[in-house]
């Protein structure tokens, strides 16, 4: 067959433009001519199919084994006929034998076209699966592309996003154009190529969002040791600074608060609680339920619960809303949290402010 330049000019070019491996689209096209060739010539032959890699020129090859006796001439050829191809072909091996048809050219011309946008989709696919595994857990601007009931679809660049119902902030609306910054939950391989499922509720959006605003957290100065968040209400942070210098709360707040204020812009209003994480179960505790003062924690290790006193005008702040204070601490340190008001407990255990029970708890701290 002739030479085929143009051809192999324009699949560099392919290649080159897409990110496409051009020995990967060869060996694709090479396997759809030798379907073509069997479908359009009706033949049962082996049959393999060469494309030179530099001039495009394509030859089509019978596949004979070469045996003492033949059985079936489409697919085997005798010794006598092999070694008059050439001498040193030997019972068990492989003969090829150019059967390239006249008319193959325009065949494999529409065959090749047919792969390569094939090929291209399939790639471009795989390019884009590849790129997004890897921002994983990462943080993306998308501007949202259209709404469908509860599934909003967003752009990220080179592919589409989902951001399903379940992964809304309560009460956010979402319109065409907008630009929202969304965590990568997960990438899957579909028919159709890979879908990104991305969330607003994550509590690793905050913690991005976090290394984004704070040049203290991005260089590992200051570290977010915990955190978990009940989306569109609350977040509590921990944070620890390495550096005794660094305040870990004063970085992430930022000059007159305009750090955490454009995290909370971004979130909607979200109220964030940032306090500092101890190694010390009692400290930590009682930084967790901040706003809330707390006077006084007991710890049972064994059981890792705490027993928490605080003030009679503190116990409504440091349970919270419908709770919630509280039960952000809890998952927040990882400990069960009793709290109790003084006159709560004066009147269910019998003491003084000044003589709180110790032997209720075993293996206590008191902060």
């Amino acid at each position: 067959m002739k030479h085929n330049a143009e051809f192999m000019d324009a699949l560099n070019a392919i290649a080159k433009e897409r990110g496409i491996d051009k020995q990967m689209l060869l060996d694709t096209i090479e396997q759809a001519l030798i379907s073509a060739f069997k479908k359009n010539f009706g033949t049962s032959q082996n049959v393999k199919v060469s494309i030179d890699n530099d001039t495009g020129a394509i030859a089509v090859y019978a596949l004979k084994s070469v045996v003492e006796e033949v059985n079936d001439p489409a697919v085997e050829i005798s010794v006598a006929d092999a070694k008059k191809q050439k001498q040193y072909y030997e019972a068990g091996d492989i003969l090829e034998i150019e059967v390239t048809p006249r008319t193959f050219g325009r065949i494999a011309a529409q065959t090749a076209k047919q792969v390569v946008v094939q090929r291209i989709r399939e790639a471009e696919r795989g390019v884009i699966y590849d790129e997004y595994i890897e921002k994983e857990n990462e943080i993306m601007t998308a501007i949202v592309q259209r709404v469908e009931g509860k599934q909003v679809f967003v752009e990220l660049s080179r592919t589409e996003g989902l951001l399903d119902g379940s992964q809304h902030i309560p009460g956010e609306e979402y319109a065409p154009g907008d630009r929202v910054k969304v965590y990568v939950l997960e990438v899957l391989r579909t028919n159709k190529g890979p879908q990104v499922l991305v969330s607003r509720t994550h509590s690793g959006l905050v913690k991005r969002l976090f290394e984004i605003e704070s040049p203290e957290i991005l260089s590992g100065v200051v570290q977010i040791k915990a955190i978990t968040r009940e989306a569109g209400y609350r977040t509590k942070m921990a944070v620890a600074s390495s550096d005794p210098n660094v305040d870990p709360i004063g970085s992430c707040v930022g000059p007159k608060g305009i750090r955490v204020e454009k995290i909370v812009s971004e979130l909607k209003g979200e109220k964030i609680d940032i306090i500092k994480w101890s190694a010390d179960p009692a400290e930590f505790i009682a930084n967790a339920l901040s706003p809330a003062k707390v006077v006084s924690v007991f710890i049972n290790e064994g059981e890792k619960a705490a027993k928490v006193i605080v003030p009679n005008n503190q116990l409504s702040l440091a349970i919270g809303k419908e709770g919630q204070n509280a039960r952000l601490a809890a998952k927040l340190t990882g400990w069960k949290i009793d709290i109790k008001s003084y006159a709560q407990m004066e009147e269910a255990m019998g003491f003084d402010d000044e003589d709180i029970d110790e032997e209720s708890y075993a293996e206590e701290d008191q902060i």
